[in-house]
């Protein structure tokens, strides 16, 4: 039967369980600890939760009560104030409220997070003194320490310097920043930019132990943060370290009440109300924060230890695992003295209950006297019975209900009348007037606007991979500053006798890189924009060029019409001819170049036309010349033209 109730438990039919665990514990002619055990938890995952308290407490009295023996009751007190009192949708659904694994329950929320582009992969937070790493992912400085890449997961190590830089002294072995990026941000988000400096600065004070400077740098940071919320959480933690409670609680008040749904609010509240030993409080956000994230497993260690003091004080069984400040009072102060009066006068509570206008409703939970086992009826449990007397009414009220005075529950998350200053969403489009070319230039490593680096090699085309192996130094420097200087983007052209390279090439952007001991590297790219060569130049041995980007000429009305027809005819020519060809060619190309891309509805939507053109331009054998010059050209109906004239040809000499 006991193997009976154990998959009863596991399979979530806890009624049952119950019932199973009960009715051996009455065969036994002294109760068994781990079977009151088990039958607590049963009751606690069913919702019953006085009876659920009775056998904890006969298990205490059997043995020693310990607080992680308390995670069943802990965890479904929390997940129906989750479900009743929050409404929100059960875990792990996908609904609002809470982070997503252990910790995340610290992240900011939403209103303060910046755009996903300007956001640090570790602390989440606006960049602060950026500083582009060897895999090309940008970081804070601060958090650019040895370790992995928030995003790729690379050793975090910071990007080589380039030969102007490597002359100059190091900064205490410091990762240098990102110059470039760093005025951006100043420029983009000025309020939040400078906030974000002041509060890396309080971090760092308060990291040295020098908290009262700590908190000026915070209060310096709120003055001009367009969103507070999680600099007045920040501030509330700092308070609690200098042990000034009532001003932790008093910034948590203002987090709890607007942002209800924000764990950390409701974790630096339960910080202060434990300074505060005001443990019943605190109970309850520490519950909070289980409620909003049930993976949050250092609140509900704390909330099972509190609960083993709480609701089990005479049995002086949790001195020796509660931290400070609960550890160090007496089984008499545990008990306030508003609950030990209120034993008395238990009948005056109830009738104030009923009426609604009860003080001491906070934890009442529904108690079934009835359905209480032989073995709990004969049992002294007075001392239990008080607390449950004092905590739980026998009214049959559902525990959404029950727990309806915990704080911050209904309001909206919104700032009104609490929060001083106006709060504005950082992930607001940049304006365009911020933006100028010069704001991309960089004196000490390159420009990023006129001297493209060009990459002399091979054909490239829009949309299409192009790998590369680079072994030359001066390419390997050339990879290495665009990843340094975040545009993981350079030129490809064709070699040219007389100038050096073509007039004309295709953009590459760099989607992975793979660095070997030696300092060779394989760098996987694909074409993005057409452009043509107004100057050449070089820097530091390898070629440069100022480009302009080509853009087809639109075409309307009958124009139009006949450039679809054309488009769609030499489209259907196209497949036909990949279609015939024989199949280990087909392999060949498709391993190389991927699949054909489809059709496009509207031939014009692209500025360097469709997919699939790029595609078969690629694949076709054509001479490198005979590919450049189509490259070059603006108007698609003169590419069509010349791609269907390619395809006739090769149609033509297929041999048999």
């Amino acid at each position: 039967m006991l193997q009976v109730a154990e998959e009863a438990f596991r399979g979530g039919n806890f009624e049952l369980a119950a019932e199973i665990y009960g009715s051996e514990l009455a065969g036994l002619p002294q109760p068994e600890r781990g079977l009151c055990l088990r039958r607590a938890d049963a009751l606690a995952r069913a919702g019953r939760m006085a009876e659920a308290l009775d056998a904890y407490g006969a298990a205490a009295r059997l043995a020693r009560l310990r607080p992680e023996e308390l995670r069943e009751l802990a965890e479904s007190v929390a997940l129906s104030i989750r479900d009743k009192e929050l409404r929100l949708p059960p875990w792990g659904s996908g609904g609002a409220g809470g982070g997503g694994a252990e910790g995340e329950g610290m992240g900011d929320p939403a209103c303060c997070r910046p755009p996903e582009l300007f956001a640090c992969p570790l602390c989440r937070r606006l960049l602060c003194e950026p500083v582009t790493l060897h895999c090309g992912h940008t970081h804070c400085r601060r958090c650019a320490e040895p370790g992995d890449c928030g995003r790729c997961h690379r050793p975090r190590r910071p990007a080589e310097p380039t030969p102007a830089a490597a002359a100059l002294p190091p900064a205490a072995g410091r990762p240098r920043v990102n110059v470039v990026l760093g005025n951006l941000l100043h420029k983009w988000f000025g309020a939040e930019s400078r906030a974000r400096r002041l509060r890396a600065e309080g971090d760092a004070l308060r990291e040295r132990q020098e908290l009262p400077a700590a908190l000026e740098k915070y209060n310096q940071a709120l003055e001009m943060a367009p969103c507070k919320c999680s600099l007045i959480a920040q501030r509330a933690e700092l308070c609690t370290l200098m042990k000034n409670y009532q001003q932790a609680l008093h910034d948590a008040d203002i987090l709890c009440r607007n942002k209800p749904h924000w764990p950390t609010g409701h974790y630096v509240k339960a910080k202060a109300l434990s300074g505060l030993e005001r443990t019943e409080e605190a109970l309850k956000e520490f519950l909070y924060c289980v409620a909003l994230n049930p993976e949050w497993s250092s609140m509900k260690k704390e909330a099972q230890k509190i609960m083993c003091e709480m609701f089990f004080p005479a049995f002086e069984n949790v001195h020796d695992s509660l931290t400070a400040p609960f550890s160090s009072r007496t089984s008499h102060t545990r008990l306030k003295p508003a609950f030990l009066s209120s034993i008395n006068t238990q009948s005056a509570v109830e009738d104030n209950s009923v009426a609604g206008s009860s003080k001491d409703t906070v934890f009442r939970l529904t108690k079934t006297p009835s359905q209480e086992s032989d073995v709990f009826r004969s049992t002294d449990s007075s001392v239990t019975h008080h607390v449950l007397d004092l905590y739980f009414d026998d009214n049959k009220k559902s525990l959404g209900a029950i727990l309806s005075s915990l704080p911050g529950v209904g309001l909206k998350e919104s700032y009104g009348d609490v929060l001083p200053e106006n709060t504005t969403d950082t992930s607001s489009e940049i304006p365009t007037t911020l933006v100028d070319a010069s704001d991309f230039e960089c004196s000490l490593c390159m420009s990023l606007n006129k001297d493209v680096p060009i990459f002399v090699c091979t054909m490239a085309f829009p949309t299409i991979p192009c790998p590369l192996h680079v072994f030359e130094p001066r390419y390997r420097l050339m990879i290495r500053r665009c990843m340094e200087t975040g545009t993981k983007q350079f030129g490809m052209c064709l070699a040219d006798e007389l100038k050096g390279f073509a007039d004309h090439g295709c953009i590459l952007e760099i989607r992975d890189v793979k660095f070997f001991p030696d300092g060779r590297s394989v760098v996987d790219t694909v074409g993005v924009r057409r452009f043509r060569v107004l100057s050449h130049g070089q820097r530091d041995g390898y070629n440069t060029a100022n480009i302009e980007y080509l853009e087809d000429k639109k075409v309307e009305g009958p124009e139009y019409e006949e450039l679809v027809r054309l488009h769609d005819s030499v489209y259907d020519q196209a497949v036909a001819w990949f279609t015939s060809l024989k199949d280990n060619m087909k392999v060949q190309i498709l391993n190389h170049f991927g699949s054909m891309p489809g059709k496009e509805p509207e031939p014009q939507s692209n500025p360097s036309g469709p997919a699939w053109y790029w595609w078969l331009l690629a694949v076709l054998p054509l001479e490198n010349r005979a590919q450049l010059a189509i490259l070059a050209m603006t108007s698609l109906k003169d590419r069509l033209i010349a791609i269907r004239r390619v395809l006739i040809f090769v149609t033509r000499k297929r041999p048999r």
